[in-house]
């Protein structure tokens, strides 16, 4: 109780505040934050059945061998983001006085959802509302705005976007495990953006939500 005080007391006295967020921010929201195997395949029993963890499907390699199977998994997450409300947490957080900046590894997009500054978040890796070319063909990324319908007893995507510029499949904007094709440029300018921010900064107080060791 006495540390609840000591950090609301810190909070006050701020004129700054970073906030931090990892996968647990989502939890209350309704959103599967996929700690561990097991956690991973409560949310995705197919994975289980087909014996992939999350490290293991959240590789860009399916887009190339199975896209099917790589935009059932994207696909099912893009719904599931864009039907989720953000749970009241965001709210408190918004409504801070302060002036804010959020540095999240989450690709959901909640922040913005809950009407936190598109100019005021680093989504260190990246977001499933963006897509680019899985080549890549180009250094574009364009808005998410498709509708990918998914078999779900195969588990299948039965459509998937085309890159804008050649045609072949694309992919999520979002740094994969063992990916070599992020497009990293709306990332990068995020961070300018961050980097700005922190220079005129003082007085600063850094929230960290759902970044635990064990979130992935």
């Amino acid at each position: 109780m006495e540390n609840i005080k000591k950090a609301a007391e810190a909070i006050k006295k701020s004129s700054h505040i970073l906030i931090t967020a990892g996968a647990g921010m989502g939890v209350d929201s309704g959103l599967p934050d996929f700690r561990g195997k097991e956690g991973f395949w409560r949310a995705y029993p197919i994975a289980k059945n087909l014996g992939l963890s999350f490290e293991a499907l959240a590789n860009p390699k399916w887009f190339d061998i199975n896209p099917k199977l790589a935009w059932a998994f994207y696909g099912h997450r893009l719904k599931m983001y864009r039907e989720t409300t953000p749970h009241e947490g965001f709210n408190i957080l918004l409504n801070l006085p302060q002036d804010k900046f959020v540095f999240t590894s989450n690709v959901d997009s909640q922040f913005q959802k809950a009407g936190f500054s598109e100019l005021k978040i680093v989504e260190i890796h990246g977001s499933i509302h963006y897509l680019q070319c899985t080549k890549p063909c180009s250094s574009e990324i364009w808005e998410n705005n498709e509708n990918i319908e998914i078999d779900e007893e195969k588990f299948e995507a039965l459509n998937f976007p085309k890159c804008k510029n050649c045609g072949i499949i694309a992919r999520p904007n979002i740094l994969m495990f063992g990916d070599f094709r992020f497009i990293e440029k709306r990332v990068n300018l995020q961070i300018a953006r961050f980097e700005y921010w922190l220079q005129r900064v003082d007085n600063l107080v850094i929230i960290e939500i759902g970044a635990g060791s064990e979130c992935v």
